[in-house]
């Protein structure tokens, strides 16, 4: 009995099913294979890019573009991706429709590559030599799309958005010939040379293809262009476009101050690194504005009243120097970790506090020297920078400038909640104060015989009429600046740039003779730059900017109005019960210094509340003072040679 119940319970146990085996769960799926890498090597033919601007109304590029097959077999296109100056992946390739590509008389298939998103597979037909390549670039028709580039009055082509090219080739190697075809009596300015004009439009010499993704063209109904080159080694040009042709008239003293930025640019770097300059200059609040740099020319958006109401307009005159500088710091000069052979390789932006941040000292100082701004108007800008990366920036507490060179990648300038706090491209404006340190530094220690001016020619002027690039790595600019002063460049530099939490950037301030004070007066270029923004900048006292309808544009972290609980996005509509007015706002912020508080109604979405804000320091401003006994190095700075 024991053994026939033991017998019985192996065969149920062998009858059971066996256990169910735990999935091993998901696995990533196989990879397409890469995209060919570029080489250095000429492409055996030569690419023609026909663009039709002539559709204002739809605002409408038509592309028609012709691609030499230089093998059999399948072949990969590519959309440009990365964009010089932008420092990020921003191309809109949103914006390229109706692409279609033929070869010998048939539709030719594409395939976009399903994780490089910017490349399109094809495969040619037998003893195919060329591709036709036909597409339309939509761009936007309202300014919440993007950058708007055609009005009825003027465009921007930007070459980088109209163009394919083939895979594993340096951009360099690739040859092309570019046309135009522009409304009826327009004006254009390019660093393109054109080498034929007529019914069909511009057709211009051929070029490598990386040129010309570096030379978009202006075009315009009311266009203008003015002779800026007094030496006769190169041309360089004002090429204006403007909304009305009254917004055209320069004067002569206004015009002279823009070659007096050429003559004074010449000084600096002592050599040039083009065979002709154009700057690309629109005056347009229907164009989108635009400040980018390239190697042989620059994108230059700004208020259409320029030069109409130039005493008004101080803060728009440093656009031209910073991009035009960029020329030698920047596009000949440029980081080693930039650079790349096509615009399909990611861009690395670690040294953009040089790239940028010096390039921004030096458009500062060339505004200064040139005449386009006053020395006091360029101290009261100064004054600006100097309190934003004291007061106004908290976020210094957990980010170093080094990673913000990150921030055109992760944030691709959007607008953020926190920008104090979060950070922005603060490589720009904290790495002037650097610079600016390493100025009067270099200054001091050699009682006025050296400058970061020697540096700055000895580093980017160099290989006068070398118009190809030259990359450095930061231990070439620790060598640069001790070729001009022998010093610790790297811990220096090191601390400033790497470090979180370094102490205010304000050195270069008190070695050049000045002090950061505020006062409850703002200066007139502060006032000029609130009238151009459209804003009411109140950062310093309740910690808020606001614009023009009064809503809220910006909190200053730990601030009164942070803590009060007010954000971007916010409206008020009451200071102390009565309907909010900028004026009255201010009135109250002073009057808080003895009596009651501010107390403001504010609309945040559907929501309506009651805020008081414990601030009693009325208004806040800052301004340079001199610091008695010091010497005046930021005068000396700014004084024309």
């Amino acid at each position: 009995m024991k053994t026939s119940l033991l017998v019985a319970c192996a065969a149920l146990a062998l009858a059971a099913p066996a256990a169910a085996q735990p999935s091993p769960g998901p696995q990533p799926a196989p990879m397409p294979p890469p995209i060919e890498a570029p080489r250095d090597i000429a492409y055996p033919g030569m690419l023609h890019v026909e663009v039709d601007a002539t559709d204002l109304d739809r605002r409408i590029f038509t592309v028609h573009e012709t691609i030499p097959v230089t093998a059999s077999g399948p072949m990969t296109l590519l959309y440009p991706e990365w964009v010089p100056g932008g420092h990020t992946p921003r191309n809109p390739l949103y914006g390229v429709a109706g692409l279609v590509i033929h070869a010998k008389g048939q539709v030719v298939p594409w395939t976009r590559d399903p994780v490089e998103v910017f490349a399109f597979h094809v495969t040619p037909p037998p003893g195919a030599t060329s591709l036709d390549v036909d597409f339309q670039f939509l761009t936007p028709t309202a300014m919440d799309q993007g950058r708007v580039l055609i009005t009825p009055e003027m465009l921007s082509a930007e070459w980088i958005d109209l163009a394919l090219y083939p895979a594993g080739y340096f951009m360099r190697r690739i040859p092309v010939a570019a046309s135009i075809r522009l409304p009826d009596g327009w004006g254009y300015g390019t660093a393109l040379e054109p080498a034929s004009t007529g019914a069909g439009g511009v057709h211009f010499k051929p070029a490598p293809f990386d040129v010309l993704m570096d030379s978009p063209l202006l075009a315009g109904r009311y266009f203008k262009s003015f002779d800026l080159d007094t030496s006769g080694k190169s041309p360089v040009r004002l090429d204006v476009a403007a909304d009305r042709p009254e917004l055209l008239a320069a004067t002569p003293e206004e015009i002279e101050k823009h070659r007096e930025l050429v003559r004074q640019a010449d000084r600096l770097y002592g050599a040039r690194h083009y065979n002709h300059y154009d700057f690309l200059f629109s005056l347009s609040d229907r164009l989108g504005s635009i400040g980018l740099e390239h190697h042989r020319s620059s994108e230059d958006g700004t208020r259409p009243d320029y030069f109409t109401d130039w005493a008004k307009n101080a803060p728009a005159r440093n656009l031209l120097p910073h991009e035009y500088s960029h020329s030698w710091d920047g596009k000949f000069r440029r980081p080693a970790d930039l650079w790349t052979p096509n615009l399909n390789v990611p861009m690395r932006d670690s040294l953009l506090w040089v790239y940028e941040g010096q390039d921004q000292y030096w458009g500062f100082v060339l505004g200064a020297r040139s005449g386009l701004v006053t020395r006091q108007q360029t101290l009261d800008a100064l004054a600006m920078t100097a309190a934003t990366y004291s007061t106004g920036r908290p976020g210094r507490a957990w980010r170093s400038v080094e990673d913000t060179t990150n921030d055109p990648i992760i944030a691709n300038r959007r607008a953020q909640a926190w920008t104090s706090w979060q950070r922005s491209e603060d490589y720009y404006s904290e790495g002037q104060l650097v610079w600016l340190d390493a100025d009067t530094l270099i200054r001091e220690r050699t009682n006025g015989a050296k400058s970061l001016d020697d540096f700055a020619r000895g580093f980017f002027g160099i290989e006068d009429g070398n118009y190809s690039e030259v990359t450095y790595s930061f231990d070439d600019i620790v060598a640069g600046l001790n070729a001009v002063m022998p010093y610790d460049w790297a811990k220096f530099l090191g601390e400033r740039i790497n470090e979180v939490a370094p102490r205010y950037p304000l050195d270069g301030l008190a070695r050049g003779g000045y002090r950061l004070v505020y006062t409850e007066t703002p200066s007139d270029y502060w006032k000029q730059n609130e009238t151009n923004r459209k804003s009411v900048d109140l950062t310093y006292s309740l910690g808020l900017t606001l614009n023009r309808e009064a809503t809220v544009t910006g909190v200053l972290w730990d601030s009164p109005a942070f803590k009060a609980g007010l954000t971007v996005g916010g409206k008020i509509i009451a200071v102390n019960g009565i309907a909010y007015d900028m004026d009255l706002l201010k009135e109250a912020i002073t009057n808080a210094k003895s009596g009651p508080p501010v107390t403001l109604i504010v609309k945040d979405g559907d929501h309506f509340r009651v805020v008081a804000l414990d601030y009693r320091g009325g208004l806040k401003y800052p301004h340079l003072e001199r610091l008695e006994g010091k010497p005046d190095l930021l005068s000396a700075i700014y004084a024309p040679r």
